[in-house]
């Protein structure tokens, strides 16, 4: 999708006081295409975030936004007592000047497409990786208040924008087909790494067993808790914002501590080629896990600590299984700017489950 086409056919459908300027692709998104536009208006410049959503992923996009509208509006009241700062704090939906047929603040374009907008925050930013524990500690101690938060929504249960996302058993049963089906003869060059995916293959029920055995609860969870969905104050250092809201619904609090594991706590890209590379560094793992049980507080039980680190091993696998599989199939999800890096993220993602599992009883497990 171009910039023309946002300027002509999208941004003049969005209640924003001021005159479009220019926009340009912003960020490191794998699903959706993510553009920041300029506006000017009598107090200057004005920006603000536009999002044309992958459809093909999220298939209900109106369920979508409604989960993103609720969830958004219960944390702006949970921050009512810091009134200048709040609106740094959480995600400003900016609605269409005409809704759709839903009543969702999403807008659906001539061409079908379906965009939203947001304010843009200043002063903050994301980061793909982190090198510093004190930055991985405030980062997930913000996602950790984030679904301590939401701990209280009222209401119906949230849609599943995508239903059995971490369900990794269905994860391990949809890689083992897509193996099978193999429509581009790509199995065979990863033979090796499939081998890994059948030996690792009891890992998979981990978190389900402890869901069904009681000793892990349902609460509404941020799903894709990459240390990139937290926007880091650029004065303080502090976790602002949570950002990336597309996979917010009904999940287990170990399913966001995991994937946090899986993002901040190796020194590397997430499709690093040197795999000697990969290590869990014990002070980020540390850091992360400090943060992220302050911040949840009493959300999490005894035997939810008990299984951090094999909530970071499970998503982790997970998340290499699901690379895996889209570059045997094609590359039809994850979007790839360079051939095989789905294969170099499945990789790496291997490496660090082979680094957690040798480290398990050395790394911390915080009580409070």
């Amino acid at each position: 999708m171009s910039v023309e086409f946002l300027e002509a056919s999208v941004a003049p459908h969005f209640r924003i006081d001021g005159e479009f300027a220019h926009a340009e692709p912003f960020g490191s998104g794998h699903i959706n295409r993510t553009y920041l536009a300029h506006y000017r208006n009598g107090n200057g410049g004005l920006r603000y975030v536009y999002q044309q959503i992958n459809d093909k992923v999220f298939t209900d996009v109106p369920a979508m936004m409604q989960n993103i509208a609720r969830v958004t509006d219960h944390v702006r009241g949970k921050l009512e007592g810091d009134p200048d700062d709040s609106h740094r704090r959480v995600l400003t939906l900016v609605p269409p000047i005409a809704r759709t047929d839903s009543g969702y603040d999403a807008l659906r374009a001539e061409d079908g497409s379906w965009w939203r907008a947001y304010r843009f925050i200043d002063g903050a930013r994301t980061y793909d990786t982190f090198d510093d524990p004190q930055r991985a500690y405030r980062a997930a101690k913000t996602f950790g208040c984030f679904i301590e938060m939401l701990a209280d929504l009222g209401g119906d249960r949230l849609h599943e924008t995508i239903p059995a996302f971490h369900d990794t058993p269905k994860r391990y049963a949809d890689f083992i087909a897509a193996v099978e089906r193999d429509p581009l003869g790509r199995a065979i060059d990863v033979k090796d790494e499939i081998a890994f995916c059948e030996r690792n293959a009891s890992l998979a029920s981990a978190l389900e067993d402890l869901r069904a055995g009681g000793s892990a609860r349902e609460c509404v969870t941020h799903n894709d808790t990459k240390v990139n969905n937290v926007m880091i104050d650029d004065l303080t250092g502090e976790g602002l914002c949570v950002i990336d809201l597309d996979t917010v619904m009904p999940g287990l609090a170990l399913y966001d501590f995991g994937d946090m594991v899986r993002t901040a706590t190796m020194p590397v890209a997430e499709d690093e080629r040197d795999l000697a590379l990969v290590e869990v560094d014990s002070a980020m793992y540390e850091a992360v896990a400090r943060g992220f049980v302050e911040g949840a507080g009493g959300l999490l039980g005894p035997q939810e600590r008990e299984h951090l680190v094999t909530a970071g091993r499970v998503i982790t696998f997970e998340c290499g299984m699901r690379f895996l599989a889209d570059h045997i199939l094609g590359d039809t999800y994850f979007r790839i700017h360079r051939p095989e890096q789905n294969l170099d993220r499945a990789r790496t993602q291997f490496a660090l489950v082979d680094s957690l599992t040798r480290r398990e009883h050395e790394l911390h497990r915080p009580t409070s």
